[in-house]
């Protein structure tokens, strides 16, 4: 019987924590992309965090259970967590942070689609199709109008934003395996193991078969680097799977929507982006469909 509760203050809480986290991890990728390339970063970050959570696992004693059926669901989100980090770094060398922060994150959009496909706890209500609605034609408006047409390199900047929503559709997909197979009864760190350990591998092949393995060490690169493996590989993504497994994972993207905002700040201040009208415009869309489509639980509870 599935145990999971509603959003409490406790996951409120942490969520906000993971919402600026994840919000500057964009920021950090992009700010020190000509000194180390995006795919190596990403490569590095991963496969560090997966030897420290190995050393937790060894500590706690949490050994892997021997199922195959465990080890073909660990797999399939070990390439889908691959395949999200890819396209993260592929479209930050197209596009901005902040147009990478909003588009990654309508991954709990395709979540919620691909959740209540398999799970009947999760099922969407019309309020919900109704967000979904918003945030894609917000997609719509911030993908096809949120550009500066006299950009030279306008192409690359689509690209790059397609690229975005590729890897929020991976991010999605991923949610729905974790929550609908075996997985879901692991600890959150065998769950984290499968994917950092996977993602890191096959971009690590990727940033060398590219010749994407420039590195230059400085100060700012170093302490980018330490971030993304300590606080954002590490930490930030255990506590995901730790609040995934104890919550309903429909309600905990309530306050996903603050994530994008964080990422697009976060690009504003730090490295000086500029936003155009309809981006915004299209922005504000997205995170009001995603409001609605993770809120309505609360909602039904308060209101209705």
């Amino acid at each position: 019987m599935d145990q999971r509760k509603s959003i409490d203050t406790y996951a409120t809480m942490f969520m906000m924590m993971l919402c600026a986290i994840w919000g500057i991890q964009q920021v950090a990728i992009k700010g020190i992309a000509t000194e180390i390339s995006p795919a190596l970063q990403i490569a590095i970050r991963s496969i560090i965090a997966a030897i420290l959570l190995w050393i937790l696992m060894i500590y706690k004693k949490e050994y892997f259970t021997t199922s195959l059926v465990y080890y073909k669901s660990g797999l399939v989100v070990g390439i889908l967590c691959a395949l999200e980090f890819f396209f993260i770094a592929e479209g930050l060398r197209y596009t901005s942070a902040s147009h990478m922060a909003v588009f990654l994150y309508a991954a709990p959009i395709f979540a919620a689609i691909g959740l209540q496909l398999f799970l009947p706890e999760e099922k969407l209500a019309l309020l919900q199709w109704g967000g979904i609605m918003i945030a894609f034609s917000g997609v719509a408006i911030a993908f096809l109008f949120g550009q500066n047409l006299d950009t030279s390199n306008l192409n690359h900047i689509i690209l790059g934003d397609f690229f975005g929503l590729l890897a929020g559709l991976a991010w999605g997909c991923t949610t729905v395996v974790v929550r609908s197979t075996a997985l879901s009864s692991l600890p959150a760190t065998h769950t984290l193991f499968y994917q950092l350990a996977c993602a890191g591998g096959l971009l690590l092949l990727y940033a060398c078969f590219s010749q994407q393995y420039h590195v230059h060490l400085t100060k700012s690169s170093s302490l980018s680097m330490l971030f993304q493996i300590l606080v954002v590989a590490f930490l930030s993504y255990l506590t995901w799977f730790k609040l995934l497994k104890k919550y309903f994972a429909s309600q905990l993207g309530t306050l996903s929507f603050l994530t994008p905002i964080f990422g697009v700040l976060a690009g504003v201040i730090m490295l000086g982006e500029k936003l155009e009208l309809s981006f915004i415009i299209g922005s504000c869309l997205i995170l009001i469909g995603i409001f609605m489509v993770n809120s309505y639980p609360w909602m039904k509870r308060k209101f209705i």
